[in-house]
């Protein structure tokens, strides 16, 4: 199943931050294009330059997360942002969705360093705060509808269903993972599974003047 879009009729407001956040992204890959493996390699979150000198890699940080390994990682990453990071952003008010993000790109970072801490390859790519976008989705919005392309025909499906297949996924990769020796390289799923979890427990904090908000 192939996710298209999702249901934005009781949208109230232009999401600036997720299409600021979807320009980024891929103004960096541009960058990353033209700029080659030095620039990947200096601005990518590498675990044992990070714990070496935290102070002198603090902005890798934050620019990782902007940061992508190729056009299929970039499409998918901003495939899901467009469709979820909308209606998100709509429920929590632009400057709260904005600090939600990259709480939640944070804490999938430092996630995965927590499993591989002596790694020298370096971490790169908004999945992790977009997976706490899709925690944030499932809580907001448990009974939101997903148009998915399956075959040749657009089929509605639960959201639930859609991010549930998403999770599984990730949960029994990143299992996995943790066997794996740090330096294979390949999909970094604990940092996936941290910035599920981050957005899933943020959510509980910023929704509810939101809710209070849409009741009155």
């Amino acid at each position: 199943m192939f996710p298209i879009g999702d249901d934005n009729s009781a949208r109230r407001t232009v999401p600036m931050v997720t299409y600021a956040l979807i320009a980024l992204n891929v103004l960096f890959f541009f960058f990353e294009l033209t700029a080659g493996d030095e620039f990947i390699i200096q601005w990518a979150f590498v675990p044992s330059r990070f714990l070496a000198n935290p102070a002198g890699d603090f902005l890798t940080l934050f620019t990782s997360m902007f940061m992508h390994a190729g056009w299929l990682h970039l499409g998918g990453n901003m495939l899901y942002l467009w469709i979820f990071g909308d209606n998100v952003e709509d429920r929590f008010g632009h400057l709260k969705f904005a600090i939600f993000y990259l709480l939640c790109g944070l804490a999938a970072t430092f996630a995965q360093l927590a499993f591989s801490l002596s790694s020298n390859i370096p971490n790169l790519g908004a999945s992790g705060a977009i997976a706490g976008v899709l925690g944030a989705y499932i809580l907001l919005f448990p009974q939101g509808k997903v148009s998915v392309l399956q075959g040749q025909r657009v089929i509605q499906v639960p959201a639930l269903i859609v991010i549930g297949l998403w999770i599984v996924l990730q949960l029994f990769s990143g299992v996995g993972s943790i066997a794996n020796t740090a330096d294979t390289g390949g999909v970094a799923y604990m940092a996936h599974i941290g910035g599920f979890i981050a957005g899933f427990v943020l959510t509980f904090l910023l929704r509810g003047n939101s809710t209070r908000r849409l009741t009155s």
